[in-house]
């Protein structure tokens, strides 16, 4: 069947083409965000991919399965744009009226995105080969996509391709046209910065399972505070360690005090929110909007919460423009 779809695809079949790839473009579209961290990069990408395979699926030969040769275009294109890339700049301050504290650290990645769950179905649940070393849940979180786009581009490509997809070293020289020995290097240099980069990760509690009545509870706690403006009863909520991060803008906040006092100059000036539930990277989400005399609540951000076991132990907020992917309104209509 597989054979009779390229040789119809080849001659030029574009419904012969879909069928042959469709098993493969969900995760080659997280693979792609994975790689690029920004949602919209990774759709550019992922439609290059499509559009190389389709040019040259006539030099297909078949010694590697067709999974395999589509993550060599996607990985090939995802370094091309990462060498080339311009990224997103930082962006200032610009929310009225209020005046944050000062940021404890000036953020790296200013150009993460969020990447809504309803694209992950189909493509989390793909069993990784047996080299993998983590989770699919915990390879899409927002704190491991961040800590990713801080290594070099060849190790970063390394690393998912043999830790997270579980490609064997040879397959991963293959895809990237070099050495076994080059591959293990990388991938041993990755390692050792990823492991820098996320000390707290490993004496953390595990969060609970999407979609538990553990998992509800903390967020049912979350919304009561966020919309009620409770500050005390947001920081019982937040672990001691907690961080708060709001790419593209660069501040971000650690530590439980200065995550308050941010919160509470968004709550300043009798400012009132409403939340609307969604999920991102395998994550609890909320589109947040900002109440107005009028009635109309009109959308700010989106916020992404990380939890470890009964705490959040970080905050995530993204601006407006991020709304429309997950199927969010700009505004909502009064209560």
């Amino acid at each position: 069947m597989a054979a009779d779809l390229i040789s119809q695809a080849r001659a030029g079949d574009g419904d012969a083409f879909r069928e042959l790839t469709e098993p493969y473009r969900r995760e080659l579209q997280v693979h792609c965000y994975r790689m690029l961290g920004s949602f919209q990069d990774a759709e550019d990408a992922f439609q290059d991919t499509l559009l190389a395979a389709w040019q040259d699926l006539g030099g297909f030969e078949g010694r590697s399965s067709l999974r395999t040769w589509l993550y060599r275009i996607a990985t090939n294109r995802c370094l091309n744009a990462l060498r080339s890339a311009s990224r997103r700049p930082a962006r200032e301050w610009d929310v009225p009226r209020v005046e944050p504290p000062e940021p404890t650290r000036l953020g790296e990645v200013v150009w993460l995105e969020p990447f809504p769950d309803a694209l992950l179905e189909g493509a989390t649940g793909v069993p990784p080969g047996p080299e993998a070393r983590y989770e699919q849940t915990e390879s899409i979180s927002l704190a491991f996509v961040t800590a990713l786009q801080i290594l070099p581009p060849r190790q970063l490509a390394v690393l998912i391709l043999r830790d997270v997809l579980g490609f064997r070293a040879s397959e991963v020289a293959g895809l990237l046209d070099t050495t076994v020995e080059s591959v293990t290097s990388a991938l041993k240099r990755a390692r050792a910065s990823l492991q820098r980069r996320r000390p707290q990760a490993a004496g953390r509690e595990p969060p609970p399972a999407p979609g538990s009545p553990a998992e509800d509870a903390i967020v049912a706690r979350f919304v009561r505070a966020w919309e009620s403006a409770d500050i005390d009863a947001l920081v019982a909520l937040l672990t001691d360690d907690v961080f708060t991060s709001m790419p593209p803008m660069p501040f971000e906040y650690e530590g439980r005090d200065v995550v308050a006092r941010f919160c509470a100059s968004l709550f300043g000036a009798d400012r009132r929110f409403d939340l609307v539930p969604t999920r991102a990277n395998g994550q609890p989400a909320f589109g947040a909007y900002l109440r107005t005399p009028a009635g109309i609540s009109h959308g700010v951000g989106l916020y992404v919460l990380t939890l470890a076991g009964d705490r959040i132990c970080a905050m995530t907020r993204f601006d407006n423009s991020v709304l429309p992917w997950f199927g969010l309104p700009r505004s909502l209509p009064s209560r």
